[in-house]
Formats: C-alpha cells, structure tokens, sequence
C-alpha cells in the first residue's frame, strides 16, 4: 500500500509540476503561428478543399464531419452490392455461436 500512495504522490507533484517548468523553459514571447496549406498545386476540389481549410477551420471541421459518414455509406452500400453479386449473403445468416 506504501507504494501505491508514494506512486500516486510521485504522478500528482509531476502533473503539477512538469508544466510549469515547461512554462518557464520558454524565453521571450513567440508570435502567433499561422497554419495554412499550399494550395499552389491543386487542382478542383482539392484546391477548394485546401481553400476551406485556409479560409475557416469551422466550416472545414463541419464539412468534413458531414463528409465522413456519407463516404462510409457509400462505401459499405458498395462492399454490400459487390459482396452479394459475388454470393456472399450477410443479411440472412446463421450465428455459429447459437
């Protein structure tokens, strides 16, 4: 039990700790940093991709959030079409387990 508490003392005083001191190993102020892409050789809609990014990281995150899901949709609706005219049937089969 002894270790258990001088673990946990040990792990609480680095938390606390251990930022501060990363803090403070800084030196002077630092400007802001800008993160954009370079949109120079794109073309269409990855210029337009790359643009959204520049322009407004929200609506880069929102777009990309709808994106996702419709793209695994349609991917999985894919794999289900080819699986089924290859003869595998998924939607009506037996559980080995039971």
């Amino acid at each position: 039990m002894r270790k258990l508490w001088t673990k946990l003392i040990g792990l609480y005083t680095l938390l606390f700790l251990l930022p501060a001191k990363a803090m403070a190993a800084g030196g002077g102020g630092a400007e802001t940093i800008v993160i954009v892409a370079d949109t120079r050789r794109f073309k269409g809609w990855e210029a337009w991709w790359t643009d959204l990014y520049n322009e407004s990281h929200l609506w880069f995150a929102v777009v990309t959030v709808v994106t996702i899901p419709i793209v695994g949709m349609i991917m999985g609706m894919t794999a289900d079409f080819i699986m089924s005219r290859v003869g595998i049937d998924l939607k009506h089969r037996e559980l080995a387990e039971h």
